[in-house]
């Protein structure tokens, strides 16, 4: 596992401990690998989702560490959303 996946997670995990984000997410980081969001946290996977959002490392970095919000990276492109919007807006609101 890359260290940009483990940082991934760690971050996930922690951000996500108290947001009640109901259903699942995937984050497809390209050149890096997948991680799934559910109701037991966030871990390696490439399983059916909700939702899948795919950046590159830099881009999600960037939105684990607050640096940028996960809306402003879909409206500038940086994000692309597939699947169900509400649980994307929902896990965006719980990142920020």
């Amino acid at each position: 596992m890359s260290d940009k996946i483990e940082a991934a997670l760690a971050a996930l995990n922690e951000k996500l401990a108290d947001a009640g984000f109901e259903g699942s997410a995937k984050f497809v980081i390209e050149g890096e690998g997948s991680i799934v969001v559910d109701a037991a946290g966030a871990r390696l996977g490439d399983d059916e989702t909700d939702v899948t959002l795919t950046a590159d490392a830099d881009t999600f970095e960037a939105m684990m560490t607050g640096d940028m919000n996960p809306t402003a990276a879909f409206m500038t492109g940086k994000l692309s959303v597939d699947g169900d919007m509400g649980k994307a807006m929902q896990l965006g609101a719980a990142l920020a």
